[in-house]
């Protein structure tokens, strides 16, 4: 039987990591965040203090680069050349990193055959900018998840501030920074942000993630995927 695959795309902050991840739990299906594919390269563009937005540059590093994701007690870890660095990939400077650096063909093509290949051997989760468009475009359930900036931008502003992540940053500082992020990620020439022509749209601004996961696995039941 052909694994079932799940392509959950939208923009930054708006939950689709936690969405993804507690309904690959409940369902056991292997969940993949494909944004730490991306923020773990951005981690190696750091040490090597490249100009993120020097393609050439940036590109000419991805040789040097080897990225692997392991499962460890139902987590995934993200390992750069044999490093596990999952706990260094979620600050704002790699999160920048990572948006720029993510538009770049080359970056993107060293990533898609692995998550191509992780999705024909099993049943996943993912969840990024382009699944449904690009990676996944088979998908037997493609969802496009969003919400109001502002909102967004309080969720990431109290997730941070919980994490004591925040730093100086502001709630204004948060939303211009999502704002910009959203440009990019919806006007980049490579695999754009974009909502795929078969997707199902969920804004879950006024609505809890229990409330969303439960409208996601009433579609998954519809279509007799579960």
């Amino acid at each position: 039987m052909k694994p079932v695959n799940i392509a959950i795309d939208g923009p930054s902050g708006v939950g689709k990591s936690t969405i993804a991840k507690s309904l690959a739990a409940r369902l056991g299906f292997t969940y993949i965040d494909t944004g730490a594919m991306f923020r773990t390269l951005a981690v190696y563009f750091l040490r090597k203090d490249v100009d993120s937005g020097d393609e050439a540059a940036v590109c000419a590093l991805l040789p040097e680069c080897d990225v692997d994701i392991r499962y460890e007690d139902g987590q995934q870890h993200m390992y750069l050349n044999g490093e596990d660095v999952t706990g260094l990939i979620r600050t704002e400077e790699v999160s920048k990193v990572a948006s720029v650096t993510s538009q770049y063909g080359e970056v993107r093509r060293k990533l898609l055959y692995m998550q191509q290949d992780m999705a024909r051997r099993q049943d996943v989760i993912m969840d990024g900018r382009d699944i449904g468009t690009v990676v996944l475009p088979d998908a037997q359930l493609k969802l496009f998840v969003t919400a109001r900036p502002e909102v967004r931008a309080r969720r990431r502003y109290l997730q941070l501030k919980e994490q004591g992540r925040l730093g100086d940053a502001t709630l204004e500082d948060i939303l211009k920074d999502m704002e910009e992020r959203d440009y990019r990620d919806s006007h980049r020439e490579n695999a754009p942000l974009m909502e795929a022509e078969d997707a199902v749209l969920l804004d879950n601004s006024d609505i809890s993630e229990a409330e969303a996961e439960d409208r996601i696995l009433e579609l998954l039941r519809e279509r007799k995927l579960i």
